[in-house]
């Protein structure tokens, strides 16, 4: 695209000129919007002890993450249904100062009760951040040309799993752990800012009716998914399906869930169409998504405790020791998406990417507790390697499969069911690991008893209180048990992350090469003009 702007749209639409310039002015913006919303879901792990002990919430801690969790899921479908009726520059930038003010509240919360509704508020303007910046991409570049956007923005999740604790833990050791919070509002202010200039896109009024239902029952089923597997978490006593609580909120959800297959079937404009699954193309992205959701954020979240109960590393450190997963996302996230630009050609790298990504996870079954730090950032980086090969890939797929008037709703589909299976697989894998850890320790003990060997050390404490500061006091040869139990239940776990990888392997294999479309979206909508169309 060229920067000349002579170009002459039909009398009843906006005149909007798509220039190189803006465009990258615009990408800046939307760069800066993304990397605060992934950022924002790892930053506060580091910080999570001094936050919670300082606001006297410990035995509630999970809500702090599931508060925005769920906040950001719900909303997903809102942005991406209400962009595509009434345009995205206004959601945009509600959700930029959503985001912002729940951060300003964050830093400012004085009790437990205050910060799980900061929290809850930046979920509403975070899950808009990530589902309208790629939809705003597909309006401003075309498909044969959106791989070199998306892909660097694909690479800011791998960037941000590593450098958001590594940047909370160094906060709560300097400054305090409100500038978790606050380090998001000057950037914050600086989107608004250049949307506000930049973000020219067409706004309308919609006479589509708004799909109530759809939304209420939606609200309920992601309400209880995340609950449930949350459940632990929250400071429940455990999945006790003889619990009138439990055992009501799965019922609950199970006829949400049903009520909203039913409602969407009926609807005149429904939320998220059920006749997009349909389109090969769209089903078959989603559930890559689905599957790699389980078994990416599965893997991710465990690496870093492995590294401090293993290593003895800091914080900081283990952020630091996670840094060539981020290299090997950023290669082939970047790399990738100019490829795509380059050749057109976009199906290989889904499927290269799982079978990378499952060798990858596989290859963690074989970690050790002395095993050396090349290696394992040897492993690691395999791992991002892979994942970088397919996350904006499928999107730019299902993007590139849908009318141009549904591009919001299709991409927050695909990233809908990404984050609902992330919930889920973290939620079995973290049971699998912790029944296995329960019976590791159990044997450990055993084994104490027997030998005399340290008993009384090996029995002040069990898999809940297991922390890295403790495991570093204990003394030997009880410390060296305690690694062993730990990488040892571990390690194996990876195993049923495997077959969930090898399933969306499959998959990709079904996904048919489109031809990427060379109008951007608002311009295939009569909405816009690209600058070089004269």
């Amino acid at each position: 695209m060229s920067d000349s702007t002579e170009t002459a749209a039909p009398p009843d639409k906006p005149v909007v000129q798509l220039t190189q310039r803006t465009v990258w002015i615009i990408f800046g913006a939307l760069m800066a919007s993304m990397l605060l919303s992934s950022l924002d879901q790892t930053i506060v792990s580091t910080a999570m002890p001094t936050i919670v002990g300082e606001l006297h919430g410990v035995e509630h801690q999970g809500w702090v993450v599931t508060a925005y969790i769920l906040a950001v899921a719900i909303v997903m479908p809102l942005y991406g249904k209400f962009g595509d009726q009434w345009g995205r520059r206004w959601p945009f930038m509600i959700a930029v100062v959503l985001f912002t003010t729940g951060s300003l509240l964050g830093g400012l919360a004085q009790n437990f009760p205050e910060l799980v509704a900061a929290r809850a508020v930046q979920g509403l303007g975070g899950g808009g951040l990530m589902i309208l910046s790629q939809a705003i991409i597909a309006d401003i570049v075309p498909a044969s040309q959106r791989g070199r956007y998306l892909g660097p923005m694909g690479a800011l999740f791998g960037i941000s799993a590593v450098i958001g604790p590594l940047l909370g833990g160094w906060l709560t050791d300097g400054p305090g752990w409100r500038w978790t919070f606050w380090i998001n509002v000057p950037v914050g202010i600086i989107a608004v800012v250049i949307a506000w200039f930049a973000l020219r896109i067409p706004t309308h009024r919609s006479d589509r009716p708004v799909d109530w239902a759809g939304i209420l029952t939606m609200v309920i089923s992601t309400t209880g998914i995340v609950m449930l597997t949350s459940w632990e978490s929250l400071g429940n006593d455990g999945y006790d399906w003889s619990s009138p609580s439990l055992s009501g909120l799965a019922i609950i959800t199970v006829l949400a869930i049903a009520s909203f297959i039913v409602v969407e079937n009926r609807a005149a404009e429904p939320l998220i169409p059920l006749r997009l699954f349909k389109n090969t193309t769209f089903t078959i992205t989603t559930l890559i998504g689905l599957v790699l959701g389980m078994g990416m954020f599965s893997a991710i979240a465990m690496l870093p405790t492995f590294l401090q109960m293993a290593t003895g590393a800091g914080i900081t450190q283990s952020g630091f020791l996670m840094l060539p997963m981020m290299a090997g996302m950023m290669i082939t996230a970047i790399g990738s998406g100019y490829l795509i630009s380059a050749n057109g050609r976009y199906k290989i790298y889904p499927v290269l990417g799982l079978a990378i990504t499952a060798g990858g996870i596989a290859w963690l079954t074989q970690i050790t507790g002395d095993m050396s730090m090349v290696l394992f950032g040897a492993m690691i980086f395999v791992l991002g390697a892979g994942m970088g090969l397919v996350m904006q890939t499928i999107v730019l797929a299902v993007q590139n499969s849908v009318d141009p008037h549904e591009v919001g709703t299709a991409t927050s589909s695909n990233n809908f069911f990404r984050e609902i299976g992330a919930a889920i697989g973290t939620a079995l894998f973290t049971t699998i690991f912790t029944s296995r850890l329960t019976d590791n320790f159990a044997d450990l003990q055993e084994s104490m008893a027997v030998t005399g060997d340290a008993t009384a050390g090996a029995g002040a404490f069990d898999g809940s209180s297991l922390t890295p500061e403790l495991v570093q006091s204990l003394p030997e040869p009880v410390q060296t048990g305690v690694v062993e139990a730990f990488t040892n239940a571990l390690a194996p776990s990876f195993w049923y992350l495997v077959p969930l990888v090898v399933v969306g392997f499959v998959l990709t294999l079904f996904l048919r090469e489109v031809k990427l479309s060379d109008e951007a979206g608002l311009v295939a909508r009569g909405e816009a003009v690209a600058a070089d169309a004269h």
